[in-house]
């Protein structure tokens, strides 16, 4: 389901919205967002972005330009659950995020970073930096 309160900008495509749950956010020009995805309140998503299907970004999440999330990537918002107290989290512009990573509340994923599939990401990740494994280090 689209929320029709998002705000979605020229040349992006949605493919098959009432597979997704996309709520009241902000998606840029020219991106592609694939079924079965779950894009939560206030999200910001910058513009030439692609993201894949059966990804999960909450509130709280903000990506920037160029970036690519593969399928199943788990964006989460908060340190303690169900404590409601979620933690923002940037992704910087021309990141590319592997399948099935998981990133943890309250960080930064520099520009240009790559998070390699299946990694676990508990801390930020520098600018042009590549992480792997579980928990994610730097090689």
């Amino acid at each position: 389901m689209l929320h029709p309160a998002t705000d979605i900008g020229e040349g992006t495509v949605v493919y098959h919205p009432e597979l997704s749950n996309i709520q009241h956010c902000k998606i840029g020009s020219n991106c592609k967002i694939h079924s079965h995805v779950w894009i939560g309140k206030d999200v910001i998503i910058g513009n030439n972005c692609k993201v894949q299907a059966f990804a999960f970004i909450p509130t709280g999440v903000t990506i920037g330009n160029n970036v690519f999330i593969g399928p199943r990537v788990t964006f989460t918002n908060d340190k303690h659950p169900p404590s409601g107290n979620w933690s923002a989290t940037i992704v910087e512009d021309e990141v590319v995020i592997g399948a099935g990573a998981v990133i943890l509340p309250g960080l930064t994923l520099g520009k240009g970073c790559v998070v390699g599939a299946g990694a676990v990401v508990i801390k930020d990740v520098l600018p042009y930096a590549t992480v792997v494994g579980n928990p994610a280090k730097m090689v």
